[in-house]
């Protein structure tokens, strides 16, 4: 898969670099550069957490909350033992960037946690990576044990006094992982299940200790800020929307692949960057932050720019930077009905609304798919998603519940033809 680069995480980085991932080939680049000025000048831990707050970063895991902010919640002065986690358990279909993280540019990651333990008073982090790649887990063991041979991870870091050492954690496959505190019990070694809240993992996180979790992304971005500053990182974004973004790019263009541009860069250029439309195909619409994201038809989406305000207004979430593109011969109910399957299969079962309805809007769209729809099963899906989303310990059933109401809203027509005359409306492959 291409990366093609423009920007902060993989700036001067060359995939093509069979050892661009070494500890080596990362300090060529300046990496550790922004940890040595911190621990060396003694800065603040506050001046540290404002720095990133003005850089206008924000989570990129999905919710786009400020990463400063966050931080800031962090009991500092908390007398015993805290954690910075990462989460990396990309689960979210359509998203692949944060496994190009650990794949080309892992020391960035480190840096940025240890960063982070400093700026929030820990001694110690894990990083929770998806259980389905397994090579890039290894790698980022290796780029572990690069730094702590290298005096930059583990006690007494850079002979300043600061310790802070850093550990991988290997999840297995789970979908509701990617949930924080469903992480969190992962990382106690129990069944992965998110709890209730209040209490916020900032006071009641691993092991019943103040915690702090972000996205790869994230963490990744820190040297980049600390090392050249929040404003320069402001800057290549836009105001309330600082930094660029990767955007996992997947289905009908010719170069799928990830994309570092700068927030606020509109979609049409995205789209070119990708190749276009593959085969000269007609854009038909747009997933432009992972399956859970409302779905846009193409008039819409083109109309936008890749930040997370231009795509609210639009109607759907930035999420995770998951772009799925799909053409004019795309069937939405078969869509849909794959997608539905998806959250079905994921739910982890804990909460009634969550497990029955999964299941109950995957059954409806399948009868619909397969010629066996009901005059009045929109109204149900309709009825179903209402008792569904909000209503759950974690948001699995709303992101069940986004793609129904959002597929069904603007693509309507199609699943009333579905209903009516008991096929596809074009007699093509996808449905």
């Amino acid at each position: 898969m291409a990366i093609f680069v423009n920007g902060v995480i993989f700036e001067n980085v060359d995939t093509a670099e069979a050892d661009c991932w070494r500890l080596a080939a990362y300090q060529a680049r300046g990496g550790y550069e922004a940890l040595k000025r911190i621990l060396q000048s003694g800065m603040a831990q506050e001046d540290v957490i404002a720095e990133v707050k003005n850089s206008g970063l924000r989570g990129r895991g999905g919710a786009g909350f400020p990463t400063g902010l966050k931080w800031s919640f962090m009991p500092r002065s908390f007398p015993g033992d805290k954690y910075v986690v990462c989460n990396t358990d990309e689960g979210e279909p359509g998203t692949f960037k944060d496994r190009d993280i650990l794949r080309f540019n892992p020391h960035a990651l480190i840096e940025g946690m240890i960063i982070a333990g400093y700026a929030m008073g820990t001694r110690s982090g894990y990083n929770y990576i998806h259980g389905e790649i397994f090579a890039e887990y290894e790698r980022f063991e290796e780029a572990l044990d690069e730094a702590r041979k290298a005096g930059l991870l583990g006690e007494n870091i850079l002979g300043t006094g600061f310790s802070f050492d850093l550990y991988a954690a290997h999840g297995y496959g789970a979908y509701i992982c990617g949930e924080e505190t469903a992480l969190l019990e992962s990382l106690e070694g129990k069944k992965g299940q998110p709890r209730f809240k209040p209490p916020f993992p900032a006071s009641f996180g691993l092991y019943g200790k103040p915690t702090t979790i972000n996205n790869t992304e994230s963490f990744a971005s820190v040297p980049f800020i600390i090392r050249d500053g929040a404003q320069k990182f402001l800057e290549a974004g836009k105001p309330n929307n600082g930094g660029t973004k990767l955007f996992s790019v997947s289905g009908h263009v010719n170069r799928p692949g990830n994309y570092e541009i700068p927030l606020g860069t509109p979609f049409s250029v995205l789209l070119d960057m990708a190749g276009g439309m593959k085969d000269g195909k007609k854009l038909k619409a747009v997933i432009p932050g992972g399956s859970s994201a409302p779905i846009l038809p193409a008039e819409i989406m083109m109309e936008c720019t890749m930040d997370y305000d231009s795509i609210s207004k639009a109607g759907s979430m930035l999420g995770s930077g998951a772009v799925i593109v799909m053409n004019e011969d795309v069937c939405m109910v078969k869509a849909l009905e794959r997608l539905a399957y998806f959250y079905h299969e994921e739910s982890c079962g804990q909460c009634t609304p969550c497990r029955e309805g999964t299941g109950w809007l995957y059954r409806i769209i399948h009868r619909i798919e397969n010629g066996e729809g009901r005059p009045d099963d929109l109204d149900l899906l309709t009825s179903i998603g209402n008792n569904m989303a909000g209503r759950t310990i974690c948001a699995l059933a709303d992101a069940a519940v986004f793609p129904v109401r959002s597929f069904t809203k603007h693509f309507r027509n199609e699943f009333e033809y579905h209903i009516e005359h008991k096929k596809c409306m074009v007699d093509h492959k996808w449905c």
